[in-house]
């Protein structure tokens, strides 16, 4: 069982996981990375928007790694790369426009 004492976008508090002390500290830093990259962006101050979109880009970081896992288990991931059809290239890409240009 693990603790950690968490002290970021200010605010405090201690957690209790099954984890041990090491994971824990290991998750807490790449959260942290996340959140130092989501803090450069000039428009982006609140603490709570910062944990938020943090959240969100690392949704996103885990939703394409399971994406990618269902298409290697289906048979579409040729080469590194997931197999999509244009339908769903243009879709992807008007979503990422929609996020930059909301970020901005």
């Amino acid at each position: 069982m693990g603790k950690l004492r968490i002290e970021m976008l200010g605010t405090g508090f201690t957690i209790q996981s099954t984890e041990n002390d090491e994971y824990l500290e290991k998750l807490l830093g790449y959260y942290k990375r996340i959140t130092q990259d989501v803090e450069s962006i000039d428009s982006i101050k609140n603490p709570l928007q910062v944990a938020i979109l943090s959240g969100i880009m690392l949704c996103d970081e885990l939703y394409k790694e399971k994406s990618k896992k269902v298409a290697m288990e289906n048979g579409n991931y040729i080469n590194n790369e997931v197999s999509l059809d244009s339908e769903e290239i243009e879709r992807r890409t008007a979503e990422m426009i929609s996020k930059i240009d909301k970020v901005l």
